[in-house]
C-alpha cells in the first residue's frame, strides 16, 4: 500500500454544533398573521378619527366615530343604508360583468393579429387616462336619464384596465409554456385557457381588482351626480340626500359603508381567488 504524503493528509473538523432555534413566543406568532396586523391598523385609525373629532367638537364638520356608527347602524335597523347597497351593487355586477366582457373581446383580438394589438395600445392611451365621471353628461344625452348611462360609465373603467393587464399578461407567458402547449397540439381554445390564461393570471388578477376599485368609485360619484334612477337610488344618492338635510352623521355612515363594502371585496372575493389560484399555484407569495 502506497505512503501518503504528508502534504495531502488534511484533518477532519468536527462539524459544528448549530444552535438550537429558539421558540417563537406568542406575541411574535400573532404579529405574523396578517388579519391581525391589518386589525391593528384599522384600530388606530378609528382610534385617530375618534381623538380628532372628539378634539374638534363640531357634528357639522366631522362626527365622532360614535355617532357615525350609530346613524349607520339606525339606517341598517330601518333598511335605508341595505337598500341603498343592494341598488348600487346591482347597477354595478351589470358594468363590471359587461366591462370584463368587452375587455375579454378586445384582448382576444388584439392576441390574434398585430393590427388588434396595435388597435387595443392606442385605444388604451387615449381613453384610459380619460376620467369615467367625464362621460357622464355625454351618456346621460345618448342613452337617457336612465340606468344605462351609468352602466356605460361603469363600462369605460373597467374596460381599459382589465384589457391592458390581460393583454400584457398574455404578451409576458414565457416561451417555454408556449412551446409545451403546442407540443401537446392542444386547440386554440385548449392553449388559451391552460396555457395562457394561467400564465397570465396574475397580470389578469391585478387588472380586474383595478377595474373593480375604477367601477365602485365612478358607480358611487355617478350615483351623487346623476341621482336616483325609476324611484331608487343608491350609496351616493343617500349620502347626497342627507348632505342636503345636513345630516353629517349619515353622510359618514354612508361613506363608511362604501368603505367597508370595498374591504368585504378584497378581502373575502379577490383574496379567495388569489389564494385559491397564483398562490397555490407558486407563481406569488
Amino acid at each position: 500500500m502506497p505512503e501518503l504524503r504528508p502534504d495531502r493528509i488534511h484533518e477532519v473538523q468536527a462539524p459544528r454544533e448549530l444552535p438550537l432555534l429558539q421558540r417563537l413566543s406568542p406575541w411574535v406568532l400573532m404579529w405574523n398573521h396578517t388579519g391581525l396586523r391589518k386589525t391593528v391598523v384599522l384600530l388606530c385609525l378609528a382610534a385617530l378619527w375618534e381623538s380628532y373629532a372628539r378634539w374638534l367638537d363640531n357634528t357639522l364638520l366631522f362626527p365622532t366615530l360614535s355617532e357615525t356608527m350609530q346613524a349607520w347602524w339606525s339606517g341598517v335597523l330601518d333598511g335605508q343604508i341595505l337598500l341603498a347597497t343592494w341598488s348600487s351593487v346591482q347597477v354595478l355586477l351589470k358594468g363590471y360583468l359587461s366591462g370584463m366582457l368587452c375587455a375579454g373581446l378586445f384582448t382576444a383580438f388584439a392576441s390574434a393579429t398585430r393590427m388588434g394589438s396595435d388597435v387595443l395600445e392606442t385605444l388604451t392611451a387615449m381613453f384610459n387616462p380619460l376620467p369615467s365621471i367625464a362621460l357622464l353628461p355625454l351618456a346621460m344625452i345618448w342613452f337617457g336619464l336612465g340606468e344605462g348611462s351609468i352602466v356605460f360609465v361603469l363600462i369605460h373603467a373597467v374596460l381599459w384596465a382589465v384589457a391592458l393587464n390581460t393583454h400584457a399578461g398574455f404578451r409576458s407567458v414565457s416561451t417555454t409554456w408556449r412551446m409545451v402547449g403546442q407540443n401537446y397540439g392542444l386547440s386554440p381554445l385548449g392553449y388559451v385557457l391552460r396555457i395562457l390564461i394561467p400564465g397570465a393570471f396574475p397580470s389578469i388578477l391585478t387588472g380586474l381588482k383595478i377595474g373593480w376599485a375604477f367601477a365602485w368609485r365612478t358607480l358611487i360619484a355617478a350615483e351623487l351626480v346623476f341621482g336616483a334612477s325609476s324611484g331608487q337610488g343608491g350609496l351616493g344618492w343617500y349620502i347626497f340626500q342627507h348632505k342636503n338635510m345636513l345630516d353629517v352623521p349619515n353622510v359618514f355612515a354612508g361613506l363608511l359603508t362604501v368603505i367597508l363594502f370595498g374591504l368585504l371585496v378584497e378581502n373575502l372575493i379577490f383574496k379567495a381567488i388569489e389564494k385559491r389560484t397564483v398562490v397555490r399555484w407558486g407563481m406569488q407569495n
